[in-house]
């Protein structure tokens, strides 16, 4: 299953003059545009069915097995796929991620995990990742957490939380920011271009249900 939201794919890349090159969202003839408005109460995307909390098993940065289902069932998550050496989408997606936690009260932003699942696991490996997410998370209270893997794992973590797989050795990746709630499912994701204070908006409303 695949989240129904146009231009759920980007590249990215340094340069802003070739987005067709990267752009796979033609690749999904289903797809159907939904969002936030007068019928939700989100800033982000509202799938029109909300998403179930994906299972799958990677590798963390102590190069531990991570059982996404197990670790994070029942908890608010956020779930990003993307991959270190992107200069854009990755890093922001980030950036607005560790701000917004700064924003909610200390007690919510606990309570988040956030996981960083690599789209490129042939050069992010556990050390690389955990390194990259410590640009992030150094002064939060909470780690971002960090995961890789094979390939056909990479691609089957996708596929479980219903994003489109990455192309392009993972350069071409969703830019949906999934955030699940404790009923363990997903009714709200953010594009990259989402700020803070969308992401703070709808975590806040999203404690309350």
């Amino acid at each position: 299953m695949v989240l129904g939201v146009l231009l759920a794919l980007a590249g990215c890349v340094a340069s802003v003059d070739e987005p067709d090159e990267h752009d796979m969202s033609s690749m999904e003839p289903g797809i159907a545009t939904v969002g936030g408005g007068p019928d939700t109460p989100y800033r982000g995307l509202a799938p029109t069915e909300p998403f179930p909390r994906p299972a799958f098993t990677l590798t963390d940065t102590d190069g531990a097995p991570y059982d996404f289902m197990a670790e994070t069932s029942g908890e608010l998550t956020l779930l990003f796929f993307g991959f270190t050496n992107c200069p854009d989408v990755c890093p922001t997606t980030m950036a607005n991620v560790a701000v917004a936690l700064r924003n909610v009260d200390l007690a919510l932003a606990e309570e988040v995990n956030v996981v960083f699942v690599t789209t490129d696991p042939a050069r992010d490996d556990a050390a690389t990742l955990g390194a990259y997410l410590k640009r992030f998370d150094a002064d939060l209270p909470v780690s971002f957490t960090g995961l890789t893997g094979n390939q056909a794992a990479v691609e089957a973590a996708q596929r479980e939380a219903g994003v489109p797989v990455a192309a392009d050795n993972g350069e071409t990746h969703s830019t949906l920011l999934l955030l699940y709630g404790r009923d363990d499912l997903a009714r709200v994701a953010f594009l990259a271009g989402s700020v803070p204070d969308d992401i703070t908006h709808d975590l806040e409303i999203i404690a309350r249900e």
